[in-house]
Formats: C-alpha cells, sequence, structure tokens
C-alpha cells in the first residue's frame, strides 16, 4: 500500500473525533476550486486567536479493541492501513513546506498494545522535533492503558494532549466499549493535570525547563449514542473543568455508521441540534459564570431545543427581571439574553462616564431584539415583560421555530431574489435570537 493510499484511509478514519475545533469536509463536486480535502485537515484557534489548519490522522486504524460505536473497531469490515514513524513524519513535513498545514493533530487505534502504540506516537514526534526541527503546533491523543513514562514523554513533545472519555457514564462504556474501563482513562487525564501544574513550577525556577503540553488538554464526548441526558453530561462536563482543569470539552453527534441493537438506527440523523446546545451551555460554564445545576435540573434534565441555555434560564427565574442597567453588577448582565461578555464589560466602562439609554446599549453592541423584554434603563422599559414563562418562550421562538418554516428546494438565487428571500421566504431572519 502506497503512502496515498494510507493518507486517504487514514485521515477519513480520524474524522469522528471532534477534540479540536472543526473538521476538513469535501466540497460538492472534487477537484473544482474551493472543494476542501475530504478530511486530512481541520482547524484550531492559538491562544491569540489565530487560525491553525493541522493535519489530522491517525498513525493506524487497526485497533485491537471492539468499541460498538468506533467505525475502526477490530469486528469492523474496512480496509486496514499504519503509518510508520518516518513515514508520517515526512508526509507531515511536505504538506508543511507546501504551505497546506501548519501543524498536525495525531490520534492512533490501539494496535498491539497501548504501549507499543504510544511508543510509535512519540517517534513520529520524535523525529519531527528533534531530526527536522520542527516547531509547528501539535496535538496528540493520550492513548489509555499506556504507561507513565510514555505520557510523560509525549507530553514533552506535543503542544496539547487529549484523553477522550467518549461516554459520559461507567455503565455506557462498560457495555458498547468493553475493552476500556473509566480508570484507564482518568488516569493519564490526571497524570497531564499533575504534569501541567509541576511543569509551571519548573519553569518559574528555570526559564530553560522543557515544557509540557503547554496548550493544555481536553477531552471529546460522544452525545446520542447512549441514554445519559443532557444534564448528566453538563455535570460530568463541570466537574472535568473544576478537577482536571481542561481546556474544553468537545461533544460530538453521534453519527451511526454500523446497525447494531445497543445504538441508534444507522438510518438515524446525528443529533446536530443537541450537539450545538450542549456547545451554547458548555460557554456559560466556561465564560458566563453559570453552573450546571443552574442550566438544568434532574427535573429538568434536558436542554431547549428551540431556544439556546440561557434562555433557557431565564423562563425560570422571570423573577429577577427586567435588570436595571445602570446598577446591575456584572454577573447579573451576563445573564440577560443578548449581553455577552465583551458588551457587558462596556456596559460597565461607559456607565461610570454618564447615564446609559437603549440607543446607547445598542451602539454598545447589545442585541436589543433579545434584551429589550429583559432590560429598563433608568426606570424605564423599552418593552413590557411578558407575564408568564409561557408567553416568555412563545416570543423567544416566534418565528423562529423551524418547523413552521416552509419548504424550500436549494437554487441558486441572484443578488436580488435573495433580498426578496430574506423578507418574504425566511421571516425566521427577523428577531433573531
Amino acid at each position: 500500500m502506497d503512502v496515498g493510499q494510507k493518507l486517504a484511509i487514514l485521515t477519513e478514519a480520524a474524522k469522528y473525533d471532534v477534540s479540536c475545533s472543526s473538521s476538513g469536509t469535501a466540497g460538492r463536486r472534487g477537484g473544482k476550486l474551493g472543494s476542501a480535502l475530504p478530511a486530512g485537515c481541520c482547524h484550531a484557534f492559538a491562544a491569540d486567536g489565530r487560525c491553525i489548519s493541522l493535519l489530522k490522522i491517525l498513525l493506524s486504524n487497526a485497533c485491537v479493541y471492539d468499541c460498538k460505536y468506533c467505525l475502526n473497531r477490530r469486528s469492523a469490515d474496512f480496509p486496514r492501513a499504519t503509518f510508520e514513524p518516518r513515514e508520517l513524519a515526512d508526509l507531515t513535513v511536505e504538506f508543511y513546506r507546501r504551505n497546506y498545514i501548519e501543524g498536525l493533530f495525531l490520534s492512533s487505534a490501539v494496535f498491539g498494545s497501548p504501549d507499543r502504540t504510544c511508543e510509535r506516537m512519540i517517534e513520529v514526534l520524535r523525529i519531527l522535533r528533534e531530526e527536522y526541527g520542527f516547531t509547528g503546533y501539535i496535538h496528540a491523543k493520550a492513548i489509555p492503558g499506556a504507561s507513565d513514562d510514555l505520557i510523560r514523554r509525549l507530553g514533552l513533545l506535543a503542544d496539547r494532549m487529549s484523553v477522550n472519555i467518549e461516554l459520559p457514564s461507567r455503565q455506557s462504556l462498560g457495555l458498547l466499549a468493553p475493552d476500556k474501563t473509566k480508570e484507564s482513562i482518568v488516569r493519564p487525564m490526571t497524570l497531564l493535570r499533575n504534569g501541567i501544574t509541576e511543569n509551571r513550577e519548573d519553569l518559574v525556577k528555570y526559564r530553560a525547563a522543557p515544557q509540557f503540553i503547554p496548550a493544555g488538554q481536553s477531552t471529546q464526548m460522544i452525545v446520542g449514542a447512549s441514554p445519559e441526558s443532557d444534564y448528566h453530561i453538563l455535570t460530568l462536563s463541570e466537574k472535568l473543568y473544576q478537577n482536571y482543569s481542561l481546556k474544553r470539552v468537545y461533544f460530538s453527534a453521534y453519527t451511526p455508521v454500523v446497525e447494531d441493537s445497543l445504538l441508534p438506527s444507522v438510518d438515524s440523523k446525528p443529533p446536530l441540534l443537541r450537539e450545538h446546545r450542549l456547545y451554547q451551555a458548555d460557554w456559560l460554564l466556561r465564560f458566563y459564570g453559570f453552573q450546571a445545576s443552574e442550566i438544568l435540573s434532574p427535573e429538568r434534565p434536558m436542554l431547549y431545543s428551540e431556544i439556546d441555555p440561557k434562555c433557557g434560564w431565564v423562563l425560570r427565574n422571570m423573577d429577577d427581571f427586567p435588570v436595571e442597567v445602570n446598577t446591575a453588577d456584572y454577573e447579573m448582565l451576563l445573564r440577560v439574553p443578548g449581553i455577552g461578555v465583551t458588551s457587558a464589560k462596556r456596559i460597565l466602562r461607559e456607565r461610570r462616564q454618564h447615564s446609559l439609554d437603549f440607543e446607547m446599549l445598542k451602539r454598545i453592541g447589545v442585541v436589543l431584539k433579545r434584551a429589550r423584554f429583559f432590560l429598563i434603563c433608568n426606570g424605564k422599559a423599552m418593552q413590557t415583560l411578558p407575564e408568564t414563562p409561557e408567553q416568555a418562550l412563545e416570543w423567544l421562538v416566534g418565528p423562529q421555530n423551524s418547523s413552521s418554516l416552509p419548504d424550500y428546494e436549494p437554487e441558486q438565487l441572484s443578488l436580488f431574489q435573495s433580498s426578496i428571500l430574506r423578507e418574504e421566504a425566511l421571516p425566521c431572519l427577523k428577531g433573531e435570537l
């Protein structure tokens, strides 16, 4: 099997791992202007906000495990391929020299044993770093079950590492991934957390100390393959942020690839909207000061599909609104629909100099289409707050409810036709949430 065939197989096999910001997508017609690689290229974001293109690939898809949800499981009838370490290192450098990529996202199925797999991943990174002097971004997957020493060695060569939890509970993991255990996943996460803490202390004492995964660690959970609720998933995510100092928890809507009685039917669609709502809720946990118990509860374990999680919290806390924008603290401003981190900071800065009104809020960047019911300026309301949560929900959903939209056949529109479509055919664009 030549390198091109291996590349096609192993980039395709890597596309379901979403522990980086985005995956490559195929264009409508291959070989035309603007088409993207079917897989193989993904994008991550650096600490300074730069978008970095990565070669996203597996070292091997010949797995000894038989996880029922996985495309690369042992019992699956798919072509198998494995790169030699130098072969993959040469390919990465060649892609970099051609300006296709700026870094590498390297994962692998477990072939032979976890230690053997980790050793070969280390060799790929060693060749890149030490022989070729490659200083680009590298994200490597920690292999559950590998020895602590190998995990540490991998961490000294990579910029970021991730350990995929895969399934949100011990029961689902035992049912769908019988070869894996919670302990084998948590152990490397603990090791990476401790290594980051120790390395931070070493760098204070010795500026020339080698860095240990300076971009931190992340993880991934599959959504929809097992019966856990959104409340369970968010609570677990919150604990992971608190206990393991994760940079990010990624959610992957389960894509049915095989028929199995324990999994959703292959004809079912991935729960992409649910994935999207979980990402919005995760954003509230990380940047808006929310707790998982505020967003959901055992009595209300699933997120609204019609509205975002912040609006869902508002419906359950109508007594806290409307908010006086000239006196409310930062934490309360963040809880108002239509006010984000940037606009909340601008409000605090501007109101030190003068009293704010709705026109000023609009200039600051507040989305008044969402915030108008929930704010008052100097005791004056822009619009009356709905009396009940049901009325508020009806307003929040309004014409945006996709089930009320007529079906349209996709077609290429002229500039003038598109303006008509915006005004008449897609009322959801008026009053965007």
